[in-house]
């Protein structure tokens, strides 16, 4: 559908779209201009053709409000920080422009001896080299309960805020040289702060309140003046628990901007969930616009609507903007109608639940996926043509639109009844589940003297997480055979030698337990979602994980089953090139639920406990072929807690439950152990606890440990691997770096529970990090060897 006017129509938002471009031209861009390959201005040029392609894009689709500034090089977050000058002393940044490669260096660290600068020393390809190098990357953790990572921001006492990047105004002015007449977003300031990190004990990032609002006051003064009327306020705090000073911050943050800026009018946006015991706070902020959920909390629009002002323009999010699932339009005309009858077509907009930047660009590059499953899809492109058609009939124009209505209403009718969704063996052998079917067979201390008698590792063991650098020969060998250029044959003998090369490597340099690399893995999701019935998958189906690191999620779209193994012989293959154990690898229930798009005709309970019955086969199966080790990653356990504290017991129920069920159907000798990562763990320690899974690896290399804080007051009983090793970064810790993390973790754990490993899988790095990094890890874990040995002395 391709609209050219938006008359006729209820208004429409997007709130955002991807920012990485139909072909991930923006993960090209970056990596060519970290690679030293092209400068900083083909950068920018390849970053504003991108944004103008967006503009033009919602358009041609009918947007209303085309949004500006929801771009990003690499996270809204930071751009945030350095918009308002919270940039940490380490990147030597002491005023003025902040140059790109600070920016960089915030999110990706760097390199060298000397300390960060902001003194630019451009060279021929415009990088800044400067001084400003030998500084690790900010902490990074995942936006709200979705797949997007943030960089976290830093706050210290005496911080000072300043306006050091025109960004917001640029594009804005960018888009209106276009001939775009964009509505800014920004991250509001409440959430910016709350999102934050105090660096000193007993601070609160909400007293830096005062301070910051003058830089968002003049960065609105110049989009106003340079001709904005309105301007988006993203404040999805406002679906947390808040406390009364957070909301007393909503309250001054919006007064002030109502008594700077009167005639800016303010959309106030909140998303993943519903404001709940906020709402009452959220009519009453001085704003023009209220954005709502309502595909996460459709029950509060009745509430809304009835308190609402009457000037107030409320923006509907019905189209799911967190999914891939095709919506009922027929259905939500029914639910609207009314609303947009009382309140009026100028003060209801239409709009996705969250920013489009959750969900692959445009179906239409789909050529392989099944009809049927393709037909109840609907990606950024299709959920603009959603909300066009349904502003279209709620303005009252259902007649111009009735064979989209038609076609939408089908959908959902065959979805709804397919026997590709429903699987009977599956729901059978589901009621089958008894809950001796989730226990291990002897407590933890009983199962680690049977392993440790079992294996004789030396303390502070070390292994990795699983995966090794997937370099530009995997990759083309991976594409070739995905073209029919490289026969099934060839590829199995490339990938055979990649994994050979890789144990004897890891022999050489030291590790104690190893891994067989997973060459032959595309995504540590995809994977097994490919070699399990109830999933698709996409082609070009990319959304942003963090930076330029993109993953296509799988699709569940029906009953899970495991039709046949799916790794033995990979183990088997790796086990018998090494006496050493390996590790068998496996993605554990929970994370292949949440990484992926869900199936939102039943509850994700049922869905994940179906995923976890095809894993327990699969560690049966491990088991029974001699796997003496089997890592079942939880990477994404955390992330999946729900936003309000009264929903967490009864997702870490059935999410705990699904982890048990996958893993306790082997003996005592054989050692479970599991991997997380991006997870504050002191909130949900107990359900951690409750997991049992014999060794429990984790990201904390980038808090300094600080996660470990968590294993103080909880006598975590089983054994741990704190991370010591930052993989996101380029960066190679030192010796000395890595055994003062070990001995920072043994101030709270006891030697016997400590495993040595990196934060998460090396998939991402390159070989000549990778290298240094792990010989310098297993270095530490022989100096820490040596304490402890001169201890018992």
């Amino acid at each position: 559908m391709n609209v050219s006017s938006s008359a006729g129509m209820v208004p429409v938002s997007t709130l955002g779209t991807p920012r990485i471009g139909p072909r991930r031209e923006l993960k090209a861009a970056l990596e060519s201009y970290w690679s030293g390959r092209t400068d900083q201005s083909a950068l920018l040029d390849i970053a504003a053709r991108l944004r103008a392609a967006n503009w033009a894009r919602q358009k041609a689709l009918g947007v209303t409000n085309i949004p500006s500034n929801d771009f990003s090089l690499y996270d809204h977050v930071l751009d945030t920080a350095v918009m308002v000058g919270a940039i940490p002393e380490a990147y030597g940044w002491t005023g003025g422009p902040v140059p790109l490669d600070t920016y960089f260096a915030m999110a990706r660290g760097s390199e060298g001896d000397e300390p960060a600068s902001c003194a630019p020393a451009i060279c021929a390809h415009g990088h800044d080299h400067g001084r400003h190098t030998g500084v690790p990357a900010l902490e990074m953790t995942k936006w709200f309960d979705t797949n997007y990572h943030y960089m976290v921001p830093e706050f210290v006492t005496g911080q000072r805020f300043t306006l050091a990047s025109s960004k917001a105004v640029d594009e804005y002015r960018e888009a209106k040289a276009l001939g775009y007449d964009t509505r800014p977003v920004l991250l509001g300031p409440v959430t910016f702060l709350k999102l934050g990190k105090a660096k000193q004990p007993g601070l609160d990032p909400l007293s830096l309140l005062g301070d910051l609002l003058p830089v968002y006051v003049e960065v609105l003064r110049r989009l106003s003046a340079s001709g904005a009327e309105w301007v988006q306020m993203d404040e999805p705090c406002l679906v947390l628990d808040l406390d009364e000073p957070t909301r007393a911050a909503l309250r001054e943050t919006y007064g002030f901007f109502a008594h700077a800026l009167p005639k800016l009018k303010i959309m106030l946006t909140s998303y993943f969930g519903g404001l709940s015991a906020n709402l009452d706070t959220a009519l009453a902020l001085p704003v023009a616009g209220l954005h709502l959920d309502l595909v996460r909390a459709p029950e509060q629009l009745a509430e809304v609507s009835a308190k609402a002002r009457a000037g107030l323009v409320l923006s509907l999010g019905v189209i799911d903007g967190r999914n891939v699932w095709r919506a009922d339009l027929p259905k939500l005309v029914d639910a609207l109608a009314p609303v947009v009858r009382r309140r009026g077509i100028d003060h209801v907009q239409i709009a996705p639940s969250c920013s489009l930047l959750h969900v692959p660009i445009d179906l239409a590059q789909e050529t392989a996926l099944d009809a049927d499953v393709k037909s109840w899809l609907a990606f950024a492109v299709q959920k603009m043509e959603e909300l066009t058609t349904l502003a279209t009939a709620l303005a009252g124009n259902s007649e111009a639109v009735a064979d989209r209505l038609a076609a939408s209403g089908a959908a959902a009718q065959a979805r709804r009844t397919s026997a590709k969704v429903h699987n009977p063996v599956v729901a059978a052998r589901m009621a089958a589940v008894t809950p001796e079917m989730t226990r291990r067979g002897s407590p933890f201390a009983q199962r680690a003297a049977v392993q440790r008698q079992r294996f004789g590792l030396p303390a502070f063991p070390t292994t990795t997480i699983g995966s090794f650098p997937q370099t530009s020969e995997v990759r083309k060998a991976r594409a070739a055979h995905g073209r029919g250029e490289l026969s099934d044959r060839a590829y199995e003998d490339f990938l055979r030698e990649e994994t050979a090369a890789t144990i004897r490597w890891q022999e050489e340099i030291g590790l104690d337990v190893l891994v067989h690399g997973e060459f032959e893995r595309n995504d540590m999701v995809q994977y097994f979602g490919e070699q399990l019935a109830g999933f698709a998958f996409t082609r070009h189906g990319w959304v942003q994980s963090y930076g330029s690191r993109y993953v296509r999620p799988p699709i569940l779209f029906g009953d899970v089953a495991r039709p046949a193994p799916m790794t033995v012989e990979w183990w088997r293959y790796a086990q018998d090139c090494t006496d050493r154990p390996i590790k068998g690898m496996l993605t554990g229930p929970v994370t292949i639920l949440n990484w992926s798009f869900v199936r939102d005709d039943v509850p994700r309970s049922l869905a994940c406990r179906q995923i976890a019955l095809a894993i327990r086969d699969e560690v049966a199966d491990l088991e029974a072929a001699g796997a003496a080790m089997i890592q079942i990653d939880e990477a994404a356990i955390r992330e999946g807690l729900p936003l309000r504290r009264a929903d967490w017991d009864a997702y870490l129920d059935w999410a705990v439950e699904s982890f048990r069920l996958c893993a306790s159907g082997v003996s005592n000798a054989t050692q479970i152990h599991t991997h997380m990562c991006y997870s504050e763990f002191n909130d949900i320690i107990a359900a951690i606890g409750a997991m049992d899974a014999d060794v429990i690896s984790i990201e904390t290399s980038r808090s300094k440990m600080e996660l470990l804080d968590a294993f103080v007051s909880y006598r975590y009983p089983n054994e741990i691997g704190p991370g010591v090793y930052d993989i996101h970064s380029p960066r190679v810790p030192t010796v000395e770096e890595m055994a003062e993390l070990l001995a920072k973790a043994t101030q709270r754990l006891v030697p016997e529970q400590i495993w040595v490993n990196p934060d998460c899988g090396l998939k991402t790095r390159k070989w000549e990090e990778v290298r240094p990094a792990l010989v310098n890890m297993v270095a530490a874990a022989h100096r820490l060897r040596g304490d402890l040995a001169r201890a018992a002395e």
